[in-house]
């Protein structure tokens, strides 16, 4: 098959290709994981004949991990010691040939771009179909402000306004899909900067877990834009002629069918086939939201009447340890609790999909201290409440409670509590307005009434 033929080559001193060869290698390692037996891994335990749109984010949000814990620029380091020895064993080999470095660099420039434009439309796509972050539930809408941790407060301030999350979303996409094509790839790594500038920046402020990832896009969106910054610089900046650029990698024979395969294939699995996958799952299975639907009639928030421990009733009290001050049920089914006892707070702030138990979708129960949120199954013929605590700190926290409806507005709950001590609890429904959701009303009728 012949070879790729390049136009207008440039000269290339000696140091300048000793310095492409490790960011040749390095870039290389980075956008294409050959290191990390993790990364196949996952691969292998996909379910290609029944594919989700978390699987191909995840495939699409990878990045080399060869430690435990969270995401750790030290795997950066561990990226450059193979990135080093290839470099040298490269300029060894190299020392008597002439290879082609403007095609090289095209080459890799096509890699980073394309890694970029599936990382950058992966976040696209959550957010243009308001996924990432969901509208506040009832018990977050409960819990007070000083009671969540920053992160999840920057999360319910984008999931309270959709539209503009949205917005976001739309941004992120239109940046991803210019870098699909050679000659608007600047502009999108031009505006991946701007945009994921700014993620990074929100990760540091508000502690996010994603600010290595975030950083990892923007140093590929450099990478990218690198190439024209001169010309760009020449144009805007300094006001002086800038030469356009000329090179072009000319496919010959096979070598144009495979090169449309490849990006079609490409194209497809992650722009198309994951926009219509993640857009199907918005109503179906929002990856933040338990799909196992509550008690019917159940949702809203209950003031405890009565508090019985054992053979004692504890009258309402803010300091008791003991007693239950307000229960809040969900559409799905979560149950969350507020007491006076101090909880261990999960802290997870990276994006994990994936989650097919609802005990795993803990997104609600996330960043929040004041709160206990169980997950729970309702035998509706026995009328038994099964409830298993979504915080990880506490895993084996559960309890069995028998339940009564006696109205609409009422529930009784008896059992055995944590303790072992007997419980009865009555819990009244509260009539609550919400002013979020009064605002939105207004918004649309004109005024607001509390």
């Amino acid at each position: 098959m012949p070879s790729a033929i390049a136009t207008q080559q440039t000269y290339w001193t000696q140091g300048a290709k000793i310095a492409f060869r490790f960011v040749f290698v390095y870039f290389f390692l980075q956008c294409v994981p050959l290191l990390d037996w993790r990364y196949y891994q996952l691969v292998f335990s996909v379910n290609w004949l029944s594919l989700r749109y978390e699987d191909i984010f995840n495939l699409a949000h990878y990045q080399s991990s060869f430690f435990t814990g969270g995401q750790s620029f030290v795997n950066w380091i561990v990226v450059a010691v193979p990135a080093l020895i290839g470099a040298g064993i490269w300029t060894t080999l190299d020392k008597n040939k002439t290879d082609n470095y403007d095609r090289l660099y095209y080459w890799i420039r096509v890699i980073v771009r394309y890694r970029l434009a599936i990382g950058i439309v992966a976040y696209g796509f959550i957010k243009f179909f308001p996924l990432q972050s969901p509208y506040p539930s009832l018990s977050n809408l409960n819990t007070n402000y000083g009671d969540f941790t920053r992160w999840k407060l920057f999360s319910m301030s984008l999931g309270v306004v959709p539209h503009y999350e949205l917005f976001l979303g739309l941004v992120e996409i239109i940046a991803g899909l210019l870098l699909f094509w050679r000659k608007t790839a600047s502009v999108g790594a031009l505006i991946v900067l701007f945009f994921t500038g700014n993620v990074f920046m929100s990760n540091i402020a508000y502690e996010g877990g994603e600010y290595v990832y975030s950083f990892y896009l923007i140093v590929l969106a450099l990478f990218t834009l690198a190439y024209d910054a001169p010309r760009l610089a020449n144009l805007f900046i300094w006001r002086r002629p800038a030469q356009p650029n000329r090179f072009r990698l000319l496919l010959v024979g096979k070598q144009k069918y495979v090169r449309r395969i490849l990006k079609g294939f490409v194209f497809f699995f992650f722009v198309v086939l994951y926009g219509f996958k993640t857009g199907s799952a918005l109503k179906k299975d929002p990856y933040q939201i338990p799909h196992e639907k509550g008690l019917s009639g159940a949702a809203g928030i209950y003031d405890v009447s009565l508090f019985v421990l054992g053979h004692d009733t504890i009258p309402y009290s803010k300091t008791d340890s003991t007693r239950w001050q307000d229960v809040v049920l969900e559409k799905w089914a979560t149950l969350s609790i507020r007491t006076n006892i101090p909880v261990t707070v999960d802290s997870c702030n990276t994006e994990k999909l994936g989650a097919q138990k609802d005990i795993d979708r803990t997104y609600e129960s996330q960043g929040s201290n004041e709160r206990s949120y169980y997950a729970y199954k309702a035998d509706t013929v026995s009328h038994i409440l099964t409830l298993h605590n979504k915080n990880p700190h506490y895993k084996n926290d559960s309890l069995v409670l028998n339940y009564q409806r006696q109205d609409s507005s009422r529930i009784i709950l008896s059992g055995i509590n944590q303790q072992k001590d007997s419980i009865y609890i009555v819990l009244d429904k509260i009539k609550k307005k919400y002013l979020v959701k009064e605002a939105e009303k207004s918004g649309r009728s004109g005024g607001l009434k509390l």
